[in-house]
């Protein structure tokens, strides 16, 4: 490089240091035009050194900063797509499937458009049968109880408002080997009448497959708090135990026990409560207890496919359970000749035998047997 060259190199770099906007006042006519034009003169001269960075520079490409860090399209639906659901998406992703595109939920349970029906007719009629039942009510205060001491007609109330609500949203159950409970019925003896638990709808299912006698549920005790169904509980005599209190558990026993000597039917859910994961849970013994003590027997029913109506996490079925639902009846298995532990386990394996298999429980030999614990 020459002398001259490189002096007007130096007054460059010292320039830039000085002020970025240098450059910007070679075109006027002040104390840097001249060393302005004597740059651009360099870089136009080959050979120079200026000249051969402004050859580099401009064969190098220049690349937006924006494309190398914004990402395309279909990685953007990728990530939205591996983001996972919480549990209130998934829950609702599992009412739309069960319920249809119209199915919402609240915070008593799912709903959709047939749920509602059946909600509107289950309360139109239940005024209906609270009529009645207050009208039952009145009479039994009245008359002292003197008149039908077995209070057989809140029982036939509970009937009407059942078949009616069966007939008109469509549910009457397939009733298999109905003609076992006819035959128990017409030789007059008393009994226990035992069943799985996994749906609200088990509770008409079983009063249709009952037929139009007298029976009496062993219901817990929370369920006085349920509109209509806690009055009809009352006023019919129904059992109503109290599982936190042991005194309670003891009277509900002998209760249970007059029941059948005086003949009345029982009926009873063993598991105690719904199944959530509709299969069989361990069952409570207060049931075969009662029985074995009495000496009756126990008939097992298993009600098929309920919770494919109305599942535990609807507030009302989402579905009609015609050509769905199917009570089973099985043979009455005697009480005298096993203990009580043994009536038990073959009262429950025969209901298992009636089951579908998402109803079973995983592991058959799954039977807890609480003493301590009635039904």
């Amino acid at each position: 490089m020459r002398r001259g060259d490189r002096v007007v190199a130096l007054l460059v770099v010292a320039s830039g240091c000085c002020s970025c906007q240098a450059f910007s006042l070679s075109s006027s006519r002040g104390p840097l035009s001249a060393t302005s034009r004597s740059v651009r003169r360099l870089t136009k001269r080959p050979g120079t050194a200026l000249s051969n960075a402004a050859a580099a520079s401009a064969s190098t490409p220049s690349t937006p900063t924006s494309d190398a860090v914004s990402p395309s399209a279909a990685e953007v639906a990728s990530s939205d797509d591996d983001t996972p659901m919480t549990k209130q998406q998934q829950r609702m992703k599992q009412i739309r499937e069960e319920g249809g595109p119209l199915a919402f939920n609240t915070k008593y349970g799912a709903l959709n458009p047939y749920g509602i029906y059946y909600g509107i007719v289950s309360v139109g009629l239940g005024l209906v049968w609270l009529a009645l039942l207050t009208m039952s009510s009145v009479f039994y205060k009245i008359t002292g109880n003197r008149f039908d001491k077995r209070r057989r007609f809140p029982i036939f109330a509970g009937h009407l408002w059942g078949y009616a609500l069966l007939a008109l949203t469509g549910n009457f159950p397939k009733i298999e080997n109905k003609e076992i409970i006819d035959e128990f019925h017409k030789s007059g003896r008393k009994g226990m009448f035992v069943s799985n638990h996994n749906s609200w709808m088990d509770i008409p299912f079983i009063g249709y497959a009952m037929g139009w006698i007298n029976y009496k549920f062993v219901a817990k005790k929370e369920l006085e708090k349920v509109p209509i169904l806690g009055f009809s509980l009352s006023v019919a005599k129904h059992m109503m135990i109290d599982r936190a209190d042991r005194k309670s558990q003891l009277l509900t026993l002998r209760q249970g026990m007059k029941y059948m000597d005086d003949g009345v039917n029982l009926v009873t859910f063993p598991e105690g409560t719904r199944s959530r994961s509709g299969r069989v849970m361990p069952f409570k013994n207060g049931a075969f207890k009662m029985a074995h003590k009495a000496g009756k027997p126990v008939v097992p029913v298993s009600i098929c496919n309920a919770a494919k109506v109305m599942p535990s996490h609807w507030m009302m079925p989402f579905r009609p359970g015609r050509n769905i639902c199917k009570v089973l009846v099985h043979e009455p298995i005697e009480s005298s000749d096993k203990t009580e532990e043994e009536l038990g386990n073959s009262v429950r394996q025969s209901i298992i035998s009636g089951l579908p298999e998402e109803q079973r429980p995983l592991f058959h030999n799954e039977i807890k047997w609480p003493s301590d614990e009635s039904a």
